[in-house]
């Protein structure tokens, strides 16, 4: 009976150190928020890559808990609007930050 209580509990401990492992901190992504993140991740750098006026080679794209920042150089203001307001546009994203800078400013 004792080593049947010793697997029990053995098995509860592993099942709460992967549950507590796997949530998120302030600081820290869940593995769900991650999965999520990554998706819209493709899904902004797709959205870019598909609009004609955006150079996307020079537009870096991450993601942080729904958050969506852009970073990297192009030509022109009004690229930075088009490429913030492609980002806003996507299922998921919360906030958009940019980071972009113009060329030659």
């Amino acid at each position: 009976m004792s080593r049947y209580h010793n697997v029990t509990g053995l098995i509860i401990v592993v099942v709460l150190s992967f549950i507590v492992g796997c949530a998120s901190t302030p600081t820290r992504e869940g593995t769900g928020e991650y999965i999520d993140d990554s998706v819209i991740t493709a899904k902004v750098k797709t959205a870019i890559f598909q609009e004609p006026s955006l150079q996307s080679a020079e537009i870096n794209v991450e993601t942080f808990k729904g958050v969506v920042q852009l970073s990297g150089f192009v030509s022109s203001r009004q690229d930075i609007n088009t490429a913030v307001h492609v980002a806003r546009r996507i299922v998921g994203v919360s906030d958009v930050r940019n980071d972009m800078l113009v060329k030659g400013q």
